[in-house]
């Protein structure tokens, strides 16, 4: 068996991966708005283009007329948490009172 070398000195600050789902409940019959209204704005473009984004994507379900998946990926939490800053994520979320009834969020880890 081949020996394993830690390369990271203790003290290092090695990032872990950060991922996230936000699940948008859309007031019946925005939704379709709401999706159009971010791509308008090039809201998931310029989130994409942030330094530290693997990925940002929509989904929505089959079973359902008003939900928006969103799952996130970042490089680390700092990564993630400088995203919420930026100017796009305030005009966001200044949209978000015409479309949104409700929203829930929560942190997962890839296996």
């Amino acid at each position: 068996m081949s020996e394993v070398k830690n390369i990271h000195k203790k003290g290092d600050n090695i990032m872990t991966p950060y991922t996230i789902y936000v699940i948008y409940s859309c007031i019946p019959g925005k939704r379709e708005a709401f999706l159009q209204a971010m791509a308008d704005a090039g809201i998931a473009e310029k989130v994409r283009a942030e330094d530290g984004c693997i990925f940002y994507d929509y989904y929505i379900p089959l079973d359902n007329d008003n939900d928006i998946l969103l799952l996130e990926k970042w490089e680390s939490k700092e990564h993630q948490q400088k995203h919420c800053e930026q100017p796009h994520m305030a005009l966001l979320r200044s949209m978000k009172p015409e479309y949104v009834a409700d929203g829930r969020m929560g942190e997962f880890k890839l296996l």
